[in-house]
């Protein structure tokens, strides 16, 4: 598993730790049964506090990304994903509200976004420059 961490970044290293881990799940570069580094090793590896991993590891297991076992250690969740219910579709459209009013507040138009999120969507799953026709 490749982290690579901005340490300069306003972002803060557990969020950024957070959302490269789910990349790396959404991208199938980690699959349900998959180990993950012990939360020392995973500190160590990458060189930051080991609370800092800890605390992304509990957030991970609460959202039902992985799971943590005392002799097994940590792994992708192995049932896989739930798929997106209304719940969940509802929490996306309130967390995307936000960064939908901010991007209209500079100029972004509706289909300037749709490219973008599109974009995004395409380069996580490693299709970028790939057109739906």
């Amino acid at each position: 598993m490749f982290i690579k961490l901005d340490m300069a970044s306003d972002k803060p290293i557990y969020i950024q730790l957070k959302e490269q881990i789910i990349e790396g799940i959404a991208r199938e570069e980690l699959h349900p049964g998959d180990d993950l580094p012990s939360v020392r090793a995973l500190a160590s590896d990458i060189g930051i506090n080991l609370h800092t991993v800890n605390k992304v590891y509990q957030q991970l297991k609460q959202e039902d990304y992985i799971q943590i076992h005392r002799s097994r250690g940590v792994m992708i969740h192995p049932n896989g994903f739930r798929k997106a219910d209304e719940t969940y579709r509802t929490n996306l459209k309130e967390a995307l509200r936000p960064l939908i009013a901010e991007a209209i507040c500079h100029g972004i138009n509706e289909k300037d976004f749709s490219e973008l999120t599109l974009d995004v969507y395409q380069k996580i799953l490693g299709k970028a420059g790939e057109t739906n026709e």
